[in-house]
């Protein structure tokens, strides 16, 4: 039986870089995998392919560069499903081969099978043709979250499709309905409108991504509505059902096969629907209960400020199981392939001592791949108001940027958020091409408590998207200065 200074289930990227950051520290390390490949969700279902489509989608359909060359520009006239798989295969191979090679590096043991608790530091690991047993000082779970699929919905490998199969379309349809407003089921209905589908998206709140700054929101919100995306915000599904052959009606409808009926009595038609609302545990098969952590209704793990687990004891009362720690989706909100990465390195360095405080923690920025993209640090106008903070915004045009001319890019925007008295950064929001990249030079700023100075008063190279930056500080501080 081996033994092990830690042990990580699962290799998402929470798993991966607490392994590696396990193997940094001297420790002997093992990760474990249940799936066939590596990466988890990340790699394989979620964050790599569903970017890699719109990276080709954005290619491939000339949509990058339509604002610079006109809008008949287009450098595939038809895109298929077989041109936009064959771009996410390709990386998602890099990606594999990437994580195994660090994994050798660092002399990492990769065991492959399903894990479940026998006891408080002993692991059962199963695979086809047999097991083994494995011991631990720390343990790490990484195990990350699957689409909710509510046995209501008529999922099928032809109509139906939650985020995990959604690469599985054999045909690029011609409608699509999504359901859910969130993360994954924006960047989904952007990148099928690029390519030329009818896309109607439902939610059930007011507005897409209620996290956002609601400025920043209500502007994506009409550049959807500009790319043809139909919104049906504040309306909740009642039902999905597959339409029979005989209820079709290929001339109103493109042969539609799915059904959503709503509350209020709207029945919209598709040939296809991605179902995108919510995220399901998968702690129910770990034997949690052999080593005392609980989770809750939806199979997910709570934790506490240094990503130990919590349980509770025989008399009820809530205790902490301080050699488990969790990392990533499995621990709820934000669950983004970024934060999950740093909460699995902090986890390990607070696991043997390493420890040096959770960093910046408020300061995690969040990057939403849609068409235009969409990137935040720090906190929105609405919470500002909400906290009694005086603040001032200065704003930044894409369209006063020689560089975003060049890039055919005049939609954008960058915000800053400017206290009043002391002129610090509150929040940097970003909505445009390269607002991903952008955030960090706002993210970094403010971790050093950065006022809207240091943006006036030094150079940025010309022409760039990040001199932006200096023209949302001139104009967040001329409006201090009634100018």
């Amino acid at each position: 039986m081996n033994h092990y200074d830690l042990v990580v289930i699962g290799t998402g990227p929470s798993g991966q870089k607490a392994a590696i950051q396990g193997a940094k520290l001297g420790k002997r390390t093992a990760i474990i995998e249940k799936g066939s490949v590596l990466g988890g969700a990340q790699i394989n279902t979620g964050t790599i392919p569903s970017k890699a489509l719109r990276e080709a989608a954005m290619h491939l359909t000339g949509t990058s560069r339509q604002g610079l060359f006109g809008e008949s520009y287009r450098v595939k006239r038809t895109v298929t499903i077989s041109d936009l798989v064959g771009v996410a295969s390709q990386v998602i191979r890099h990606e594999w081969n990437t994580i195994r090679d660090q994994f050798d590096r660092n002399g990492i043991d990769l065991v492959w099978g399903e894990a479940r608790f026998e006891g408080p530091n002993l692991l059962l690991v199963e695979r086809p043709g047999g097991s083994e047993m494995l011991t631990a000082d720390k343990f790490l779970l990484g195990v990350g979250t699957r689409p909710a699929k509510p046995e209501n919905i008529p999922f099928n490998e032809a109509s139906v499709f939650t985020s995990d199969t959604i690469l599985q379309l054999q045909n690029l349809p011609r409608s699509m309905i999504v359901v859910g407003g969130g993360v994954i089921g924006t960047e989904y209905a952007c990148v099928m409108a690029t390519l030329g589908v009818r896309v109607t998206l439902i939610e059930g709140r007011n507005q897409l991504l209620g996290f956002l700054d609601q400025e920043i929101c209500e502007a994506f919100q009409y550049f959807m509505r500009q790319a043809g995306i139909t919104l049906r915000l504040g309306e909740k599904v009642e039902s999905i059902r597959q339409i029979s052959a005989e209820d079709r009606n290929g001339k109103e409808s493109g042969n539609p096969a799915v059904e959503a009926v709503l509350e209020s009595g709207k029945r919209l038609r598709a040939e296809t629907l991605l179902y995108a609302v919510g995220r399901q545990g998968v702690c129910g098969r770990l034997g949690l209960e052999n080593v005392g952590v609980s989770f809750d209704d939806r199979e997910r793990l709570r934790v506490n400020e240094h990503y130990q687990t919590l349980g509770r004891d025989a008399e009820g009362q809530e205790r902490v199981v301080e050699h488990v720690y969790a990392a990533g989706d499995v621990i709820g909100f934000p669950a983004l392939a970024s934060t999950s990465m740093e909460q699995g390195r902090r986890a390990v360095c607070h696991a043997f001592g390493r420890y040096e405080g959770n960093y910046n923690i408020d300061l995690f920025p969040y990057g939403i791949y849609a068409v235009p993209e969409i990137s935040m640090v720090g906190k929105t106008e609405e919470k500002l108001t909400e906290e009694g903070v005086p603040y001032e915004a200065g704003i930044a045009n894409y369209r006063e940027l020689a560089r975003a001319q060049l890039l055919g890019d005049d939609r954008g925007m960058l915000k800053l958020l400017i206290h009043q008295q002391d002129h610090r950064i509150l929040g940097v929001h970003v909505i445009g091409t390269g607002a991903t990249e952008l955030i960090h030079i706002g993210q970094t700023v403010m971790a050093f408590n950065g006022a809207a100075e240091f943006f006036i008063n030094n150079v940025f190279n010309f022409p760039t998207l990040a001199e932006a930056y200096k023209v949302a500080a001139y104009n967040g501080l001329n409006k201090l200065a009634h100018v």
